[in-house]
């Protein structure tokens, strides 16, 4: 008997509970405010100011707030906006997003519609001043919303089954030429007026995932999740919250900014309150947003891993081009002779100066006394990319800009071996979306590198390589967004085997290319709004690619010069292995995981340039390449590089600083001496920059 009883205690409690597990809401307080049939909320945009319209009163109200979105600390203002004038009852209240803008929904019988008001200070309803009547008696309007730029208005309409009906709007918040887009009647199992006996209230999320209505009907807040934001052509309920223990007769519904609090009118005459309710989740009142069913999300989460892949690219192609340029030149002595010393201020790397960098750059054969095998060379590349990746069914498009600069320095051994180091300084800028979500990743990368015959027209080119990289993410959801900052390493080397064919100066190339890497991302927190912000754990993605091809090129002589073009062709295969990001929400703890990111894709590699090589020492290379996927998933490359042969009284300098990089140059002419520097905190938010030049004489 007694295990009878406990049995049916637990069924009980369970069945009592039903709605608790899951639900993410919880209640705060009510506050009582003046109106005495309160339909409409709204707040200003840090939650400091309060705005109550209802029915009988002819008048809306404002509140101050002491802290925001705390209504317990609201106290009414000597501030109201009159409207007797236009309307006597009005069931709704929403602001533009500059609080320049107040929209009223007129409820007097035949006069039904959306009263627009200016506002000559922003959220100061004293100044307000009515302009016009739009959708007057064209149908039973119950409350309206806006997408976060004001570009779409929605209507909910007490007609019938109940409609939500969408509109376009030519610019923001100008409602007078509004064009209807779609409509909805309700989810695929009920309608409307079945889930809400009653209209009342409509809201959305910030990032449109998510709607709610409300209605006196059943008293509950009706949550739904939108299969793409702001469109009501796939509407899932997600569940109702119950409200009737707070109020009788619910009728407004507001957010606060970060989606923390939820906020409800209770519009039964004597009752006058609103109700304040705590989500662990921003805009969760049933069910968290799923972060890995908003395109912009999954989106911004793709692009790190895809950056990161790309930075393989994008430093090793600068050496690459290097050593194939080395290679179509390898006839010519002397290519430069220049005196280069490499200091760094940091420690680490200037251990590595002092030992590895002169073991490796040094000539195996110490028994090498030919100047001409022994002499430096120093080159440069600027790159600048762009490309687009198209949106899919689960992520937003991205648009792509890449610049850095590869600073290298390399020599030829007596075996013909052209060994080399190149640092590499590096920017991309990914906009994710429509709604302003970003990531700006900075990098820093250091290669070794090495070429070697294997035959007269064979060689194998390989090289390694070490990438610091630091990211600063931004998540928009339009009318609120989230900010992170991630550090990152990358190891990465290439292996490539080319055999040249040649007849009448001209070259044909084949070529095959392996890519290889390994990238770690530390875990990082987003800040900005705490209810949305996301905690991400570490992440690692590997990267293998392999690739075919050929290289075309002719030399011409010319008189003092030498010209020489070239096209490139390459096909490739991506066959990394997909990896995963695990990340939750910092304020409830509810973990997603984000699976099979970056699969195996096959890209075609075209590229086209010229060398220009002129017996003054001065040498130039220009490159345009591009890297297409897809139809819609493309990088443009635009590479210029020069070399130049300084004489043997004339030396360069790189230093490194943490973050700063200065370049020098030093030149003797006779008596007259010349320095000149540069530096610049390539990592830097506001970068850091100066030229320093001086000239004297020593006699």
């Amino acid at each position: 008997m007694k295990l009878i009883n406990k049995i049916t205690f637990i069924i009980v409690f369970l069945f009592a509970n039903v709605n608790a597990f899951g639900e993410v809401s919880s209640f705060v307080d009510s506050k009582d405010i003046t109106q005495r049939i309160a339909h409409g909320i709204a707040f200003n945009a840090n939650g400091t100011k309060m705005f109550i319209s209802g029915s009988s009163q002819n008048k809306v109200y404002e509140f101050d707030l002491t802290v925001g979105f705390d209504v317990s600390t609201a106290t009414r203002n000597s501030n109201e906006c009159t409207h007797s004038d236009q309307d006597e009852d009005v069931i709704g209240l929403k602001l533009s997003s500059d609080g320049t803008k107040m929209f009223l929904i007129g409820s007097d019988s035949g006069a039904e519609g959306i009263e627009e008001y200016k506002l000559d200070t922003a959220y100061d309803v004293s100044s307000c001043a009515f302009v016009t009547t739009h959708f007057e008696g064209e149908m039973n309007i119950r409350d309206i919303a806006f997408n976060n730029s004001g570009t779409k208005l929605f209507i909910y309409d007490g007609t019938g089954n109940d409609f939500i009906k969408k509109y376009s709007l030519t610019s923001p918040f100008n409602i007078s030429n509004a064009t209807f887009e779609q409509q909805s009647t309700g989810t695929s199992s009920k309608t409307f007026s079945q889930l809400e006996g009653n209209p009342q209230g409509l809201a959305f999320s910030s990032d449109g995932s998510k709607m709610y209505i409300t209605g006196h009907g059943k008293d509950k807040v009706q949550e739904f999740n939108l299969s793409t934001p702001f469109d009501l052509s796939n509407i899932k309920k997600e569940g109702g919250y119950d409200v009737s223990g707070e109020a009788d007769q619910v009728s407004g519904i507001a957010f606060s900014s970060d989606g923390l609090k939820m906020f409800v009118l209770d519009f039964k005459t004597n009752n006058k309150t609103v109700s304040e309710y705590n989500l662990s989740c921003g805009f969760g009142v049933i069910n968290c947003i799923d972060p890995t069913a908003n395109k912009d999300d999954v989106a911004s989460i793709e692009t790190q891993s895809e950056s990161a892949k790309k930075l393989i690219q994008h430093t090793t192609y600068p050496v690459i081009n290097r050593m194939q340029w080395l290679r179509r030149n390898n006839s010519r002595g002397n290519l430069t002779n220049q005196n280069i010393k490499f200091q760094f201020n940091n420690e680490i790397l200037n251990s590595l100066s002092k030992t590895l960098l002169p073991v490796y750059l040094s000539n195996y054969n110490s028994s090498n006394t030919d100047n001409e095998n022994s002499s430096w060379s120093l080159w440069s590349e600027g790159t600048i990319s762009v490309g687009r990746i198209g949106d899919t069914s689960v992520s937003s498009s991205k648009d792509i800009n890449t610049s850095a600069i590869t600073l290298g320095a390399d020599k030829r051994g007596k075996d013909n071996i052209m060994r080399g180091i190149a640092l590499r300084f590096g920017s991309d800028d990914v906009d994710v979306g429509d709604l302003g979500s970003a990531l700006n990743m900075s990098t820093f990368s250091l290669t070794f590198y090495e070429t070697k015959p294997k035959g007269e027209e064979r060689f194998t080119d390989h090289l390694l390589g070490l990438s610091f990289i630091n990211s600063d993410l931004i998540n928009n959801s339009g009318s609120t967004s989230t900010n992170g900052e991630r550090s990152g390493e990358q190891i990465y080397g290439s292996f490539s085997l080319r055999d040249t064919l040649s007849k009448n100066n001209l070259n044909f190339t084949p070529k095959i290319k392996i890519d290889y890497g390994v990238t770690h991302f530390a875990e990082y927190t987003e800040t900005g709004a705490a209810g949305l912000n996301l905690k991400f754990k570490d992440q690692y993605i590997g990267n293998f690619i392999t690739s075919v091809g050929a290289n075309i090129d002719k030399k011409f002589d010319l008189k003092n010069k030498t010209f020489l073009p070239y096209f490139d062709f390459n096909y490739s295969a991506d066959m990394s292995p997909s990896t995963k990001q695990k990340f939750s929400y910092s304020s409830s703890g509810d973990k997603y995981t984000l699976d099979n990111i970056n699969n195996a894709t096959h890209s075609v590699h075209t590229g086209i340039g010229f060398d220009l090589i002129t017996d003054s020492g001065f040498n130039l290379m220009t490159k345009y390449t591009r890297d297409q996927t897809t139809e819609d998933s493309y990088n443009d490359n635009f590479v210029i590089a020069g070399d130049y042969r300084a004489s043997y009284k004339s030396s360069y300098a790189i230093s490194v600083h943490e973050t700063s990089t200065e370049i020098s140059y030093k030149s003797k002419h006779n008596n007259l001496n010349v320095d000149v520097s540069s530096n610049m905190d390539f990592f830097a938010e506001d970068p850091e920059y100066g030229i320093y030049l001086k000239v004297y004489t020593l006699k």
